[in-house]
């Protein structure tokens, strides 16, 4: 995908979203608005299970913690930090998204503790500074190198100082385009390090998400399969992805397509 092509399916982002919002957000947990579309719901849940895994020894804080949940979506992350006794902020370009955020927190009884705002990365201009900036599968989607930059010294212009950025995303080690879409990049591993680098941040530690090959050499084809086999093969590549993901996921970084990043300022946020 070419630069001027890349940038025009960012500008297109808000509303692709806000579609994808309304037809999926409000269904069940609202996986499909925010994990893999058009999947079976026992695909995206799995695929939370493996996020989730991979962030459960670093979602950790002290009560009052001021959280900043990047595209947020429907809430999934920002419920579960505003559970363990953060203050919690989410941000997200889908309006559908941040009201059903919202109303899920109220319902949740945590209303108290979270606001949910409708806003760009891009253009992120809060007055706070966050002790935990948190984004999960975010910055793929963010398909201009420009705006992909400014989007990541806006969340380093956000973290306290003594912060911790948590950064979920499709970043395989091997450089590769098959999954690629309209919407969608796996940029290599070695781009995002570079670019946190640029942008005044210092890797703590990088983290494998889901090493089982089967889904991402499956994925490009399964939506051509007719329904009954669409069905089947998306059953079969989670049940033999899901255990290999959860066991080995610590340990097998190397071979994981998304990567969870922790980060930190390298002595100071850059302006």
């Amino acid at each position: 995908m070419s630069m001027s092509a890349s940038g025009m399916a960012d500008e297109n982002s808000s509303a692709y979203w806000e579609r994808r919002a309304q037809r999926f957000a409000d269904r069940g947990e609202g996986l499909a608005a925010v994990c893999s579309y058009g999947m079976p719901d026992f695909y995206n849940r799995a695929i939370q299970l493996t996020q989730r895994r991979a962030l459960s020894r670093w979602l950790r804080f002290e009560p009052g913690a001021r959280v900043l949940d990047v595209g947020c979506g429907v809430g999934r992350w920002s419920r579960l930090c505003a559970m363990r006794g953060a203050n919690l902020t989410g941000i997200d370009v889908s309006p559908t998204m941040v009201g059903i955020a919202a109303q899920r927190s109220y319902h949740a009884g945590i209303a108290d503790r979270c606001r949910f705002l409708v806003q760009d990365l891009v253009d992120l201009a809060l007055p706070d500074r966050f002790d935990l900036v948190l984004g999960v599968t975010v910055l793929q989607h963010i398909l201009a190198p420009a705006r992909l930059e400014r989007a990541v010294l806006r969340m380093a212009q956000h973290l306290a100082p003594r912060g911790r950025m948590l950064l979920l995303e499709a970043a395989p080690v091997k450089a590769t385009r098959r999954c690629d879409s309209a919407i969608f990049a796996a940029r290599q591993r070695c781009y995002y390090q570079q670019l946190f680098t640029d942008c005044g941040l210092r890797i703590r530690a990088i983290t494998g998400v889901d090493p089982a090959p089967f889904r991402t050499w499956a994925l490009p084809y399964l939506r051509r399969l007719p329904g009954g086999m669409h069905l089947a093969t998306t059953t079969l590549v989670s049940a033999l992805s899901l255990p290999f993901d959860l066991a080995l996921a610590p340990w097998a970084v190397d071979q994981s397509w998304h990567a969870l990043f922790v980060l930190e300022h390298a002595g100071g946020a850059r302006a």
